[in-house]
């Protein structure tokens, strides 16, 4: 998969988890992931058309995605994730890739996303099969990771 397509979700994930939550976001070592694969406790996808076909899954544990909408909603304690912190879950998301299309855009890359689907489970697996996951892992600090998985036809 080109650098010229990660680039985008990688720069609109720091700036909009930066400008949303106040959290600095550090890029750890980007991999590619084999198909099946497990996930985080909480997953949030959003579908890709246009010029790149394919999907952006936002995985996390709980105790992560609490922290996110915790900081989302001013400091306001989060102990569950109920509707609300939900929303903002997948808001945030909404917003990274709004970001990353209009960041593609400009380089000549037009694409249209869907909404965010969200999902809490154990144990949930993953296949993509025939098509290449990368994975960016986002280092939040204090033990918190945002794995962002990016699966594009080529």
């Amino acid at each position: 998969m080109n650098v010229e397509y990660i680039n985008p979700f990688i720069e609109a994930s720091k700036s909009i988890l930066k400008q949303m939550t106040g959290i600095e976001a550090t890029l750890g070592k980007i991999y590619l992931k084999n198909s099946p694969y497990y996930s985080g406790n909480i997953m949030v996808i959003v579908g890709l058309t246009g010029k790149m076909r394919g999907q952006v899954m936002f995985s996390m544990a709980v105790n992560t995605a609490t922290k996110i909408a915790s900081y989302m909603m001013g400091g306001m304690p989060v102990e569950q994730l109920d509707e609300m912190a939900k929303s903002a879950i997948s808001e945030l998301t909404n917003m990274i890739l709004g970001n990353a299309a209009t960041i593609l855009y400009n380089k000549g890359i037009g694409i249209e996303i869907t909404p965010p689907s969200f999902l809490m489970g154990e144990n949930m697996q993953v296949s993509s099969n025939k098509i290449q996951t990368i994975c960016v892992p986002l280092v939040l600090g204090e033990g918190s990771t945002v794995e962002i998985d990016i699966t594009v036809e080529n």
